[in-house]
C-alpha cells in the first residue's frame, strides 16, 4: 500500500484480530500471539519488497537477486513467510505449519532470534496447542487470524515503521483495551509510554553511551531512553526474567533495527547475565521501571552475592526496591545516571532501608525526587515517584519535585500531559545547571534541599517534607454571610406569603 502505516490502523488490525481468542484463552495471553504474528508479518513483508527491489536492480537475475537476499538483516526461509501460511490457511495442520514456519524462521536467524544459552524468541508459544481448543476450532482461528493479518492496512517495508514503537505501542494497546485483570498481569512489565518518555528525558544520555534497563520488560522505555540520545550512536542492553516478555522485548528491538541490542533472559538480582568477563558491564545511564516492593526477591542469597552489590546494607525479603536500586548503582559506570520509578515507601520507610538511603546520601548520589500523580500504572492506583541518582553531582543539593496534581484525567489510567513533562523536565534541567537556588523554587511544586536539611530529617526523602503543598483556606467573611443569610430569609418569606395567597385563590 502506498503511505505509512499508522498506529491507529495497526491498532484496529490488532484488535480485530484479538476476536479470535476471546473466550477461548485468557486476555493476558492475547499478547504473545498477536504480536509474534505481528513480527512475523513484518519480516515477511519487509523481506518481500528487498526481494522484489533487487531483482529490479539485477533486470531479474534471480541467482544475484538470491545472493544479495543472503545478505540481508533477517532470513525469511519460503516456507516460514507470511505469503506461505496464508496460502495454507485451510490446511487441517495450519497450527503446526505456523509452528513450523516460527521454528525455521528462528533457525535462520539464530544470532538474532535466539538467547545466549541458545532458547529462541519463539519457544514458549505455540500455534498447535490445545489452550487453543479443539483441532476442527483451532484451525478456524487460525485461519480466522492470518485473514485479518492479510489486511491491506499491514502492508509492511522498512520505511512504514520507522521511529515507531509498535509492539510497545500495540501491547499498550491491548492493556488498555482489555479488563483490570489483564491490566493487572501484563501492568508488571510495561511502563506506560508518558512515564517512559519522562524518564528517557530526564536521564538524557549522550552520544556514544552505554544505556541499560534491568527489568527492560519489553523494552520501549529503553527504546525511548536510546531515542533521546538523538543520533544512532549509542548501545541499549536489558535484562528480563520472564520469558515471554524477553521474546517481546527481542522483537521490538529488532522491529526498530536494534539489531545489535543486548537483551539477556534471567533474574537480575539472583543472576546478572550482563558482564565484561567476570565483572558486572558498566553503563553510562541506567533506568528501570522494577517490580514495586517485590517480595522473595533473593535477599537470602544477598550477603554472598558475587559482585557485592548488596554493601550498603541487605534490603528486607518483602521489599526488593532497594535491592534494584542498588544493582543498578553498581552497574552505573564513574560518571554515570540512574533513574528509576519507585513506591514512595522507598523514600521514608526505616530499618535496612533507611541506612542503605542514608548512605546513598552521604555518598552524594542522590540528584531528584519527583513525585507523580495517582493511577498512572496499570495495575496499581497507587502514585509513584522517579529517583534520579548521578555519579557526577555538582553540589551537595537535591531537588524535590511535587507534579502529583499536574495530569490528565483519563477512563482506567490517568495520563501525563506534554505540558507536564515539560514543566518537570525543565525544572530538573534547571537545577542540574546549577541555576536553582537552595529553598523553594516554585511554590507547592519545587523546592531545593541542602544535604544538611536531609540529616536533620534523619534521611527521610518523603516529598512532602520538603515541597510544603498546604494551601490555606480563604478568610470567612462573617458579616458578609450573615447578610447573604438575611437576604436568603427575607426572599423565603416573601416565597411563603405569594405562596399562601395562590392557594387561597385556588381555595385551599
Amino acid at each position: 500500500m502506498n503511505g505509512k502505516v499508522t498506529q491507529e490502523e495497526i491498532n484496529k488490525v490488532v484488535w480485530q484480530a484479538c476476536d479470535t481468542f476471546r473466550g477461548v484463552i485468557d486476555p493476558s495471553q492475547y499478547k504473545d500471539y498477536i504480536l509474534t504474528m505481528l513480527f512475523l508479518k513484518y519480516v515477511s513483508d519487509v523481506s518481500k519488497a528487498k526481494y522484489k527491489e533487487y531483482l529490479q536492480r539485477y533486470d531479474g537475475d534471480t541467482e544475484r537477486a538470491q545472493r544479495a537476499m543472503r545478505r540481508e538483516r533477517f532470513q525469511v526461509p519460503e516456507k516460514s513467510s507470511f505469503d506461505y501460511l496464508f496460502e495454507h490457511r485451510n490446511e487441517s495442520n495450519i497450527g503446526e505449519l505456523i509452528d513450523i514456519a516460527l521454528a525455521d524462521l528462528e533457525f535462520a536467524n539464530r544470532e538474532k532470534l535466539s538467547s545466549e544459552d541458545g532458547s529462541g524468541i519463539f519457544r514458549n508459544i505455540s500455534f498447535n496447542s490445545s489452550n487453543l481448543g479443539e483441532t476442527k476450532e483451532r484451525n478456524a482461528r487460525l485461519k480466522q487470524l492470518l485473514i485479518d493479518f492479510s489486511d491491506e492496512r499491514l502492508q509492511f517495508d522498512e520505511s512504514h515503521l520507522e521511529n515507531n514503537d509498535v509492539i510497545g505501542d500495540a501491547y499498550m494497546f491491548l492493556i488498555e483495551k482489555f479488563a483490570s485483570d489483564a491490566g493487572k498481569k501484563a501492568g508488571e512489565f510495561f511502563t506506560p509510554k508518558e512515564v517512559s518518555t519522562l524518564l528517557a528525558r530526564l536521564t538524557k544520555s549522550a552520544p556514544g553511551s552505554r544505556i541499560c534497563d534491568p527489568t527492560c520488560g519489553s523494552g520501549s522505555l529503553l527504546i525511548k531512553a536510546g531515542r533521546e540520545v538523538g543520533s544512532d550512536n549509542f548501545s541499549l542492553y536489558g535484562q528480563e526474567l520472564n520469558g515471554s516478555t524477553w521474546a517481546l522485548a527481542m522483537m521490538n528491538m529488532l522491529l526498530h533495527g536494534f539489531d545489535s541490542a543486548t537483551i539477556r533472559w534471567g533474574d537480575t538480582l539472583r543472576n546478572p547475565k550482563l558482564k565484561e568477563g567476570d565483572a558486572l558491564m558498566k553503563f553510562d545511564t541506567v533506568v528501570a521501571n522494577p517490580p514495586f516492593s517485590l517480595e522473595k526477591w533473593g535477599a537470602d542469597e544477598a550477603a554472598d552475592d558475587p559482585y557485592n552489590r548488596f554493601w550498603r546494607g541487605i534490603p528486607p525479603k518483602s521489599k526488593g526496591d532497594w535491592a534494584f536500586i542498588c544493582h543498578m548503582l553498581e552497574v552505573a559506570n564513574e560518571h554515570g545516571k540512574v533513574g528509576v520509578v519507585v513506591p514512595h515507601g522507598v523514600l521514608f520507610r526505616g530499618a535496612s532501608e533507611g541506612k542503605i538511603r542514608q548512605q546513598t546520601v552521604e555518598e552524594n548520589l542522590v540528584e531528584a525526587i519527583i513525585g507523580l500523580p495517582a493511577n498512572l500504572f496499570y495495575g496499581t492506583g497507587i502514585p509513584a515517584a522517579i529517583a534520579i541518582f548521578n555519579k557526577a553531582k555538582t553540589t551537595t543539593d537535591v531537588l524535590f519535585i511535587d507534579a502529583s496534581r499536574e495530569f490528565e484525567n483519563g477512563k482506567n489510567q490517568n495520563r501525563l500531559r506534554k505540558e507536564d513533562i515539560d514543566h518537570i523536565v525543565t525544572t530538573y534541567r534547571r537545577f542540574a545547571k546549577s541555576e536553582l537556588a537552595q529553598g523553594v523554587v516554585e511554590e507547592r511544586y519545587a523546592y531545593v534541599a541542602r544535604r544538611e536539611e536531609l540529616a536533620d530529617n534523619d534521611y527521610n526523602l518523603n516529598i512532602p517534607r520538603y515541597v510544603d503543598t498546604f494551601e490555606e483556606e480563604p478568610e470567612i467573611d462573617i458579616a458578609a454571610i450573615q447578610r447573604e443569610i438575611d437576604a436568603l430569609e427575607t426572599e423565603l418569606a416573601e416565597v411563603h406569603v405569594r405562596m399562601e395567597g395562590y392557594l387561597k385563590e385556588l381555595g385551599f
